[in-house]
């Protein structure tokens, strides 16, 4: 009668030894950027929004500049040519923020596409990661509203994850392929009398 409970205990001990019992913290937007294809996704969104960057702080500029002229004209100027700048500046101040408001909008929608394309890649790399050495939980801890309010920093596994990523992601094992050549043009057609 004995022997059953003994195998009983037995198998209940190695349950328990089976359970993962580790504990690992995340900075999960680190992680999306520190890898290779965060970089080149970080790096092509710049590239991307730069002129449209470059316009907003060239009418930033203007603005200023129209602020200077009519400090500096407020004693010899008269009240319609001030008035005339103030409304100028006033559209042009309306207008800088709705550009303003608009460029970031799709600055932070496509950021959020980005983050999320890879965030998806990295949760797997996450789940591969703990499983494999035995986390029971990982929290991310990117986030400014994160409960935890202490963590040691040997738990931190965000470079662990970027290396396994960055070392199984297709991207890292070959450069991208350059752009493909523009087509050749055809060659011109000869006109013919009555067609266009």
């Amino acid at each position: 009668m004995w022997l059953p409970a003994v195998l009983i205990g037995t198998s209940i001990s190695l349950f328990a030894q089976a359970a993962p019992t580790k504990v690992g913290i995340i900075h999960i937007q680190n992680a999306i950027i520190g890898t290779k294809d965060g970089q080149v996704a970080a790096k092509s969104l710049e590239e991307r929004f730069m002129p449209r960057r470059k316009e907003v702080e060239k009418k930033q500029a203007d603005i200023g500049a129209m602020q200077n002229q009519l400090r500096a004209s407020s004693n010899t100027a008269s009240e319609d040519v001030k008035n005339k700048l103030m409304r100028d500046i006033d559209v042009k101040q309306k207008s800088l923020q709705r550009d303003a408001e608009d460029f970031q909008a799709e600055v932070d929608q496509e950021q959020q596409k980005v983050l999320g394309e890879l965030g998806g890649k990295i949760m797997a790399v996450i789940d591969k990661y703990a499983t494999d050495n035995g986390y029971a939980i990982v929290i991310d801890v990117s986030s400014q509203q994160s409960p935890v309010l202490y963590a040691a920093t040997a738990i931190d596994i965000t470079r662990e994850i970027v290396a396994l990523y960055d070392k199984n992601a297709p991207s890292a094992a070959k450069p991208p392929a350059p752009a493909a050549a523009p087509a050749a043009a055809p060659p011109a057609r000869k006109a013919t009398p009555g067609v266009k």
